[in-house]
């Protein structure tokens, strides 16, 4: 018997320097809708420090997850996978073709991605590549 039982992951939360740069990037190049976003400025430190405020960021729609950006780094901090914490975060795509599409589209915007990888022995293929603070992400294909 298990202490706590979980039935899914409800969202996740990225910590962000700059909210204008990455809520376009997170709705752009991914394409997640918006679901809900701060009214007010993350200038305001009332407002970085209200969760009914969203902490001025802005959450997204991922494909049956709430993906959240909280601006409260400073401009200066850059995201490193080797500090305890997030490593990356995968998002699934539905086929092979797909990472070459989306690395063909990624490459048109200026977007520097790794090769796709195909890891026969897991059944996946991926592609890697950053956000604007420098958070790994990858697309996930099955193979």
């Amino acid at each position: 018997m298990t202490l706590i039982e979980t039935t899914g992951t409800h969202h996740i939360r990225l910590t962000v320097t700059d909210i204008a740069r990455s809520r376009d990037f997170y709705h752009d190049v991914l394409g997640f809708p918006i679901a809900a976003e701060s009214p007010g400025s993350p200038d305001d430190p009332a407002v970085r420090t209200d969760p009914y405020q969203l902490f001025g960021g802005v959450v997204f729609q991922a494909n049956g997850m709430l993906l959240g950006l909280r601006p409260v780094a400073p401009a200066t901090d850059r995201f490193d996978s080797h500090r305890v914490g997030l490593d990356h975060l995968s998002f699934t795509v539905p086929a092979r073709d797909d990472l070459v599409g989306a690395a063909a589209r990624l490459a048109e915007a200026g977007i520097e991605h790794g090769e796709i990888i195909e890891m026969s022995d897991f059944g996946i293929a991926i592609l890697s590549f950053s956000d604007p603070d420098g958070i790994h992400l990858e697309l996930t294909a099955p193979l």
